[in-house]
């Protein structure tokens, strides 16, 4: 299974891996829009995860996404390389995108998930069942234990700081710093790795 989701990964062109990216983050949204319709009580209710009233408590996710990533990169350098290894999807997003690029896909990706999966399912469900699904939605994390460990617990640490903060910009913030760092060290980690070989 995990090599023919390996092969798969492979087998994608740049446009193909971009607009499945792409349709993974409307197909989020929509459910998220369709979920909204059907779990809360009114359209009111709905819009109110939207509304940010303490712009000023978004250094809590600026601080907590700054520590995942201080933590994240560490492991990543002590740890054997087969831990982070998720079949090649995150190197096959980041690698060859521009700053920009990965500014904008980290966006997308943190506030399609956050909307869906903290503003809806959390509000609605509480904060076990949203990570759970949080974690499991990840697929690709599936097929390694310490990147599905990891998932799971980075999932409950953001849904608690919702939980805590009640302002899903938070966390929108956090899961933005976090997926951004991350993907400027895989992008420039990677030309360094290209760099280093061709000097040989």
């Amino acid at each position: 299974m995990k090599d023919r989701y390996k092969e798969t990964v492979a087998g994608l062109t740049e446009k193909e891996l971009l607009f499945h990216l792409v349709a993974t983050q409307i197909l989020l949204l929509t459910i998220s829009a369709i979920l909204g319709m059907i779990l809360f009580d009114s359209l009111n209710e709905f819009k109110e995860i939207f509304v940010w009233r303490d712009w000023g408590i978004l250094s809590i996710g600026l601080t907590a996404g700054a520590s995942v990533v201080v933590m994240d990169y560490v492991l990543m350098k002590y740890l054997p390389k087969s831990y982070y290894d998720d079949g090649g999807l995150n190197e096959r997003i980041f690698k060859n995108r521009s700053v920009v690029q990965i500014m904008l896909i980290a966006a997308m990706v943190a506030i399609s998930e956050e909307i869906l999966f903290r503003g809806v399912i959390q509000t609605n469900t509480g904060l076990i069942l949203s990570s759970i699904i949080f974690a499991v939605v990840h697929y690709r994390y599936l097929f390694n234990w310490f990147l599905f460990t990891n998932i799971i617990l980075l999932s409950f640490l953001i849904g608690y700081i919702y939980m805590v903060t009640n302002n899903l910009l938070v966390t929108i913030m956090m899961h933005f710093f976090i997926d951004f760092i991350l993907g400027l060290i895989i992008k420039f980690r990677t030309h360094a790795t290209i760099g280093g070989t061709d000097s040989e």
